[in-house]
């Protein structure tokens, strides 16, 4: 079996920068990435999309070429395709690549996974036509393909930037319905030091609101009672909007209300995790350069706190100082001082966080959903199932899947487990951190026999 000191978990912008400053400094790098090319949802296909579609999708997409580039380095193995679904004790990761099953070693592990957007169960989002936004993007970064006659639902930053790149490639929304309001904004006013001090990012959003007034998108603020309406298909948005009520028809509706780390991964080894009040979900026990509770295990990126792409490049390069330090291919001196610069970008990168959680808060409807809406999509549990469940005595998630198999599905609990706890932590009278999270276990990911069976084979083959 093959044995690497540093295996790193996914290829976006934390996994790269780290896997280039480890691999600068000495180390064996295997980055595991499920995509067929590296890049990460943010840097989605870079290499391919950025002379087609660069000009639509903005030179914050581009700039992820300069990363991808540093994964040829000479001690750099990329493995594209790569499910990972169990790390085991003494860091013995098994992924799928290829059809079939495979296993390598690891002195240490740096979990670069990711986040995910947040779930937003509204009436009607089952509906075929509905997606999440950045399955919108994945389809124009991708594909080239845009959506025609949508409404983006929702609130916070990617909503803007995915409407702009709509507008720049000639099929603009049909409206924005935006979840936020003025006294959510007065609220954020606390926090307008950082803003000031993150100033690069909020010119960034600023023109992007520029670009959609000149194209005429038309904007709803402050939107309520939210649904979705169609037969078979969406084929309206209907909500409330200064006490009167809206409908605006359309064919496809994007929704959107925050991204969350992506834990799945690392609650599968035991690490601890705590409920972050502003982001309004779970964040994994780190200290300063990213090292987690369990020795040998690191996360980098929005997996350890939503920050974007380049506070999460920099948080990978730490981490690989101070995963170079241990391996001994560093001191603990030389490890400081490079770390500084990295330490000041951090901070400028995080300084507008907080003034755009404040700002953006989640959709509270859809964080408390009415009980006929679906929340677990896989296993077709409602959240009105979740509330009975706690009148009979379930008090966290884990109990619901005895109850009614919340969570159980093919997702994992995904895209459901931030709803269940909420809607369990509400009915119980229970905080979040009380109330808990899903037990992961492997496999992560779906995983079939046949990719099992031949893993089996190929370890056989191997040994003859």
């Amino acid at each position: 079996m093959v044995s690497r000191d540093l295996v790193i978990i996914g290829a976006g912008p934390a996994g790269m920068a780290a896997a280039a400053q480890a691999a600068d400094l000495g180390l064996g790098v295997t980055v595991l990435d499920e995509q067929p090319r590296a890049g990460g949802q943010i840097y989605r296909d870079v290499d391919r999309v950025a002379p087609l579609r660069g000009d639509i999708l903005g030179a914050d997409y581009t700039d992820g070429t300069r990363l991808t580039q540093s994964l040829g380095h000479d001690k750099i193995e990329h493995v594209s395709g790569a499910v990972v679904w169990a790390i085991e004790d003494g860091f013995r990761l098994s992924y799928t690549c290829e059809g079939r099953g495979a296993q390598i070693e690891a002195d240490r592990i740096l979990m670069a996974t990711g986040a995910l957007e947040r779930p937003m169960p509204i009436p009607g989002w089952t509906l075929p036509g509905v997606m999440a936004a950045g399955a919108g993007q994945i389809l124009l970064k991708q594909s080239g393909v845009l959506a025609r006659n949508a409404v983006l639902v929702g609130s916070g930053p990617l909503l803007y930037l995915i409407a702009a790149q709509m507008v720049r490639a000639g099929m603009p929304p049909v409206a924005m319905v935006e979840t936020q309001t003025r006294g959510d904004m007065i609220r954020a006013a606390r926090y307008i030091g950082g803003a000031v001090r993150g100033w690069p990012y909020m010119a960034k959003g600023l023109k992007m609101l520029a670009q959609l007034t000149r194209a005429g998108v038309p904007r709803f603020a402050g939107a309520t009672a939210i649904a979705i309406e169609g037969e078979g298909k969406a084929e309206a948005v209907t909500f409330t909007h200064k006490g009167r009520t809206q409908r605006i028809g359309c064919e496809t509706v994007f929704l959107h209300h925050g991204v969350v780390p992506n834990t799945q991964a690392a609650r599968s080894l035991g690490i601890s995790h705590n409920w972050n009040v502003a982001q309004g979900a779970f964040v994994p026990v780190l200290d300063d350069w990213g090292q987690s509770d369990v020795a040998g295990v690191f996360i980098a990126g929005d997996g350890a706190g939503i920050g974007g792409a380049k506070a999460a490049e920099n948080a990978g390069k730490l981490a690989a100082l101070k995963l170079a330090e241990e391996a001994g291919h560093l001191s603990t001196h030389e490890r400081d001082h490079r770390a500084v610069p990295m330490r000041r970008a951090m901070a400028r990168e995080m300084a507008a966080r907080p003034f755009l959680d404040a700002a953006y808060p989640p959709y509270g409807a859809a964080l408390q959903p009415a009980d006929g809406t679906v929340i677990c999509r896989c296993e077709e549990v409602t959240a009105g199932d979740i509330r009975s469940y706690a009148k009979l005595g379930c008090r966290g998630p884990n109990q619901s899947k005895a109850f009614g198999r919340a969570g159980m599905g093919p997702c994992q609990g995904r895209y459901c487990g931030l709803t269940v706890t909420a809607l369990l932590s509400q009915a119980n009278g229970q905080s979040p951190d009380e109330t808990g999270y899903y037990r992961i276990r492997p496999p992560l990911k779906p995983v079939t026999l046949g990719e099992l069976a031949a893993m089996d084979n190929a370890m056989q083959d191997a040994a003859e």
